[in-house]
Parts: structure tokens; sequence; C-alpha cells
């Protein structure tokens, strides 16, 4: 835009009037407090925002209005970047087509929270910035004028993620654990990002561990990777030991005051069942699983000096649900010590929602649902960093949306800083995450999916309530609402076409709207 009408000046008007408007816009770019985007375009079909230490774009607090008004955020494939916006609530309809009207009497599960992940790729690649443009990152994520998470997943050991292989206790037949020791990862970048990150926010971080692979002796195929699972039966050495590993993790992160709110009991248990995979995992089946939680790892945990840490199932992809739950949960002994099932969003579309997660939470819904992982970039058919890729902030925001309305209390992106190849991945599985670092310039890039994260993660505090939403007739638009611990209301939309709408809260009144094609929108307003 700003090009554009610098050459009509130039064309109609000369020089001179040319040198003061390239003054008043650099101007306004580096206005302080000043909010907007600082837009750059890749060649894809929308734009990434770039920060450097001195400036980033950012909403800031984002209070709201009080009683008669509504506030409203929008990003938009078009440029637009979590733009907010303030409205009147009316008292008489505007008589759109379509009404989505609030009920606040149905009621649902509560929010725990929005995240991602502290992987060595991660961490290497946040300490490649300089200090400022470091603090600026952490900020983004974890401050209130950033967008607010409150989850962070920390893998236990190596992962894909990592530049070597390595576990916490890799000399053989060590069962008792006597050389556990966590690696120059854990001490010198993650556990110093987690505190920072930490000390930025204003709640407390829920940390969640999960390990990809026990130590290779202790396993049937002497290895961090490939199709391998622990060697005897649940109850054995091997099994106790492995639950152990566990223990000690929580121990060795506690001196450093980092206490975990959950573990998950592996990640991707059924990748350790498949032959030739190429990293670190450890087979579990269903029944393997059930087993070794109710003879090992829950016994271990409860003598523990943890013994209120959370245990996840699964922690593998929602197409396994509900046969994976049912095998374990309907174990009293097992069931007795777990809290929760964890998902992963790869191959989501192959089972419907409603019969993955929705049949799981009807079935146990004393036991909470909460996504582990996502990551765009991750299918061969479409791999790796896009910069300014939308399509892919309106998957997020999809995927994030069904599984809010199916029962799951929160969603966990995966790296949440990686390089501009994908990386580094020591088996080049390289993927996309929602900030890309350009360590040579000492800036980094907020993706369209790090705005799609905010649209959730900045206006769900932990605690609210999802209720119902009832369109007036049948329409494209998805949308989940939630009311706040301080009885206001947040309504995400997801308007992937030109659909005009309008808000019907009985409570407050009649909010109009008008979202364009690709966009997402996030519209909250206080009750009382």
């Amino acid at each position: 835009k700003h090009k554009i009408s610098i050459k009509v000046c130039l064309k109609h008007q000369g020089k001179k009037v040319l040198i003061v408007l390239i003054i008043k816009i650099m101007t306004v770019c580096r206005l302080p407090g000043s909010n907007k985007c600082v837009a750059r375009n890749f060649g894809h079909d929308s734009v990434v925002c770039e920060c450097n230490s001195t400036y980033c774009d950012s909403v800031g607090s984002a209070t709201l209005p009080p009683l008669g008004q509504f506030s409203s955020y929008l990003s938009s494939k078009a440029g637009s970047r979590l733009e907010p916006g303030q409205g009147q609530v009316r008292v008489k309809s505007s008589g759109a087509d379509l009404r989505l009207t609030i009920n606040p009497y149905q009621k649902y599960q509560k929010v725990k929270g929005f995240g991602g992940a502290m992987t060595d790729a991660t961490a290497i690649n946040i300490l490649s910035l300089s200090a400022g443009v470091q603090d600026q990152l952490l900020r983004q994520y974890f401050s209130s004028e950033g967008i607010g998470y409150t989850v962070v997943r920390v893998p236990m050991a190596s992962c894909d993620f990592s530049t070597r292989l390595y576990t916490y206790a890799d000399t053989p037949e060590d069962y008792n654990l006597d050389n556990f020791t966590l690696a120059p990862e854990d001490i010198n970048m993650k556990i110093p990002l987690l505190q920072r990150a930490q000390a930025l926010s204003p709640r407390p971080l829920s940390l969640l561990a999960s390990a990809w692979s026990a130590p290779a002796w202790m396993k049937t195929n002497g290895a961090l990777t490939g199709k391998g699972s622990l060697k005897g039966q649940p109850g054995g050495k091997e099994h106790k030991s492995w639950a152990q590993y566990y223990i000690r993790f929580l121990e060795e992160y506690a001196k450093y005051n980092l206490t975990f709110w959950a573990l998950t009991t592996g990640n991707e248990p059924s990748a350790g069942e498949m032959t030739n995979y190429s990293f670190q995992a450890l087979g579990f089946t269903p029944e393997e699983q059930r087993d070794w939680v109710a003879l090992d790892l829950g016994p271990a945990l409860k003598a523990s000096s943890y013994p209120h840490t959370h245990v996840l199932i699964l922690d593998d992809n929602r197409l396994l649900l509900p046969h994976w739950a049912k095998v374990v949960l309907n174990d009293v002994h097992a069931a007795q010590y777990i809290h929760g099932v964890a998902v992963h969003w790869y191959m989501d579309s192959v089972v419907p929602a409603e019969i993955s997660l929705g049949t799981t939470h009807d079935l146990y819904p004393e036991y909470y649902l909460f996504g582990t992982e996502a990551c765009a970039g991750w299918n061969p058919l479409d791999r790796g960093v896009k910069l300014g890729r939308w399509d892919r902030a309106e998957k997020y925001a999809h995927d994030i949306i069904e599984d809010v309305n199916y029962y799951v209390v929160g969603w966990t992106d995966w790296n949440m800083v990686l390089d501009q190849t994908g990386g580094p991945n020591w088996v080049k599985n390289f993927v996309d995450s929602p900030v890309i670092v350009d360590a040579k310039r000492d800036v980094f890039y907020k993706q369209p999916t790090f705005y799609s994260m905010a649209h959730f993660s900045k206006f769900l505090w932990e605690g609210s309530q999802r209720v119902g939403v009832s369109p007036s007739k049948e329409t494209d638009l998805e949308y989940s609402a939630f009311i706040r611990t301080d009885g206001s209301v947040v309504l995400i939309i997801l308007n992937r076409y030109l659909i005009e709408f309008e808000v019907w809260d009985p409570t407050v009144g009649y909010i109009p709207f008008s979202a364009p094609a690709h966009s997402l929108l996030t519209l909250a307003w206080n009750t009382h």
C-alpha cells in the first residue's frame, strides 16, 4: 500500500513530497507503543510479522470495554494480525441472515490452557539470537502483552528435534539409575529458558513431560530408534526402572524450581510398534501401557514426592480412540492413577472427532482430553517451513475449535521456535513452527499460525468454561464460546468464506459483525 501511494505522489507532485512521505511512514513504524505488524511477504499467500530487539507487534493486555460494548480481534489472509476493534452492543437485531445465539446455561468442560514445546531445537534457536531478541521472543509467548502461553511440553531427553541421540541413563544395566544425569541440553538451554519464561508469565506455567524412548539397554531392540519396547513384563525390573526414570527426572528439574503439572506415559507408543521407524520411540500396546501404569508408574509416582502430578495416557493420534481408552481406563488398577488422555493432531481427518473424542468423553467423562502435539508442514506432500502461509493458520484454528467442541481442555503446539529450514532435526524430519528465527539478521518471524494460537491462548484463561452456541441456520462458520472466570464471554470464529452474521447474547443484546473471508475472529464482552 505504501509503495503504491509513493509512486502516485511521485508522478503527480514531484520528488520533494516523496521524501516527506517516506519520512512519515518510517516515523509511523517506530512510534513507541505502536503495535502494528511489520509485514514481510515471502511469496506465499499471506505475510509474516518481523520482530527485532526493539520492535514487535502486540495487542497489549487486551482489557475489555465496559458493559454495552464489545472488543474484537481480527486476523486475516489479507494481512490483519489480531487487529483490535470495539463496537456497541445493540438492543435490536441487525436482521443478519445468520445469528449465533449464546446459551450460557449449557455448560461443558473448563479450559486448562494452551502452549507449545520447549524442544532442544526450540532452545537452540532462541539462544541463536542476541539477548534482547531472545527476551522479545519469550515475551511474545509468555508475558501478559504477549499471547499468554501457560502450557509447556518438555521432552524428557532427546527426540528428533535434537542434534544427537541421548537419554539420562545411558550406562548399561544401571537398574538403580545411579548414573542418571540431566543432559547439557537441559542444564544449559531448556532449564534457563523455562525459568525465564516463568519469570515473564503472570501465571504459573503448567509443565508437561513426555519421553520418547527408554535407554537402549532397557529395550528389546537395544536401540533408541526403530521398533522396540521395554524388555520383560510390567512389574519386571526394566519396567520398574523406567518408572523410576520419570521420578528422577521430576526430582532433577525440581532442583531448578521447575515442577511439572503432568507427564504422559510416553510419546506416540504406536511408533515403537512400526518396523524401520526412523527416530526415537518406545512401543507400547494399550494392554502393556495399562499394566505398566498399574504395576510400575502409578505406584512409583504415588510413593514419590510428586503424588499429585497428573498422568496422561496415549500421547498419540486420536484415531486410536476410543479403543485405547477402553483398554486402559476399564482397568480399575490402572485407572486410579490416571487423570486424562493426551492426543496428537496428525491423521485427525481420518476419524471424525465425534467418534474419537466424543465417544471417549461420553464413556469416561471424569478423565479430561488434552491436545499435546500439532504442527504444520509435517505432511510429505506439503513439507517444512512456508513463511506466511495462511491456510496453515486456518488448519490450526479448525482443529482447535473442533477439539474444544468435543471436550478437549487444552491444545499444545509442537516446537515453539525453529530455523528457516524447519530444524535442527537430526533425522531431517523438518516441519513448520509459529515462530521462525533468522539468526543471521538477528530477527524472528511470527507466522500466521502464531496468531491462530493467539486467538485462543490470549483470551481463554484457565478455568474458562465452554458454553452453548446455536446457529439460526446451517452454516460453514466454525465457532466456540466460553465464559471466563470473571463472567465475560469470549467467542472465537473461523470464517473461511465471506459470511455475514450477528451474535445474540440474551444477557446483553446483539453484536453485528462483518468479517472478511479467510479470517479468524475473537469477540469478547462483559456481561455485568
